[in-house]
């Protein structure tokens, strides 16, 4: 079985706990009062996924929800060790939120070397928010990166069926990966 350890990063109260619940199906209710999260959350379990030959494949998950606060950057290192992925969540109606997740991007994904393939964006619509479906003014370096605006109350199932086809393109690569070792080992 593969096994993949996934990052979830991104601004404080972005919805980073909410989404990391409803996609490891921790919690029955969407919501309620908001806690920080302190330091991480690590939230395991398997998932149905395609993998490169488009067959049905198990997947055993570990997504590390990760506090927001900057006040943990100290952790971020250990964080990142033997990570496979890194979903950014952000929420598009703070416009702090747009310029904040450009350091995200430069402390998990550009100074780690993490490939566009192993990374996803989340524009996380609160519940009641209108969500707009268009494309926020990000940064360059995330237009090569996939876009999911989620808003659970509305298409919960999209948001999931999205993050199956994203695990779907991690667990390619950490097959690959698992057959170059193999090879290696024979050659």
């Amino acid at each position: 079985m593969l096994k993949a350890k996934i990052l979830v990063i991104g601004p404080t109260e972005s919805g980073k706990t909410v989404l990391s619940n409803f996609l490891s199906d921790t919690v029955e209710t969407i919501g309620g009062e908001y806690y920080p999260t302190q330091g991480v959350r690590i939230l395991e379990f398997e998932m149905q996924t395609l993998d490169s030959s488009k067959k049905n494949v198990t997947c055993e998950v570990e997504l590390w929800d990760c506090a927001g606060d900057f006040k943990f950057e100290s952790c971020w290192p250990a964080l990142m060790r033997d990570s496979n992925g890194v979903i950014i969540v952000f929420n598009p109606d703070v416009p702090s939120h747009l310029k904040e997740i450009e350091t995200w991007h430069s402390s998990f994904i550009s100074s780690q070397g993490v490939q566009d393939s192993q990374c996803l964006l989340f524009a996380h619509h609160k519940p009641g928010s209108g969500a707009n479906s268009g494309r926020p003014a990000l940064a360059s370096q995330f237009n090569k990166l996939p876009l999911i605006h989620s808003n659970l109350e509305e298409d919960p199932e999209e948001v999931r069926q999205e993050f199956r086809k994203y695990l779907g393109s991690i667990a390619k690569t950490l097959s690959e990966s698992r057959e170059r070792e193999e090879m290696s080992i024979i050659a």
